[in-house]
């Protein structure tokens, strides 16, 4: 425990001293901005529009642009391309909009939790933490031991990395991830 703690603290720190939290950080080519809402930002990221169509097939736009806060956990469209084509296609249809609507929602916590608040839960937790989503599905948060890096490992065992930590946004935080989280059906 001792040791992911003074990992954790040492990533914060070369994080925060190279200006992770500056403003405007860059996600998918584009600016995104503190003073915007989580949908009003991703919209803009060319990394992620299968999750911004998703989202609008969900009906969760709304939601996500409301005043949270959210932690949303956002794929990208790379990690979307993992999944089977079909069943990426099959959960846009307008029949499954409730199965996809959950599946979204395994990915938005309601709190605004940035990575050092997630990484003391963590280390407090001796290197595992529990996070109830939205969807009804928990994540299991961790820090690899390997690269440091922040780790979400869903109720089918898939494991996501966050690549990029800590976009905050006006109604919450988006940490940007490369797996696609799924609940257990």
């Amino acid at each position: 425990m001792t040791r992911i703690k003074t990992v954790f603290i040492a990533t914060a720190m070369t994080a925060l001293a190279g200006g992770a939290w500056a403003a405007n950080t860059m996600v998918g080519g584009a600016e995104m901005f503190a003073d915007k809402n989580i949908v009003e930002n991703a919209v803009n990221s060319a990394d992620h529009t299968t999750l911004v169509e998703a989202v609008k097939a969900a009906g969760l736009a709304d939601t996500l642009m409301g005043p949270g806060p959210f932690t949303v956990f956002a794929p990208t469209n790379s990690a979307f391309a993992k999944l089977p084509p079909e069943a990426v296609k099959d959960l846009m249809k307008p029949e499954n909009k409730e199965t996809l609507a959950t599946v979204l929602k395994c990915h938005v916590v309601a709190a605004d939790a940035m990575s050092p608040a997630i990484g003391k839960m963590i280390a407090d937790d001796g290197g595992a933490h529990p996070v109830p989503t939205l969807g009804g599905c928990t994540l299991t948060a961790s820090i690899n031991p390997d690269n440091n890096a922040l780790q979400l490992t869903d109720e089918n065992g898939a494991v996501a990395t966050v690549t990029l930590p800590d976009v905050d946004q006006s109604n919450g935080v988006i940490h940007v991830i490369d797996t696609v989280m799924t609940p257990k059906m």
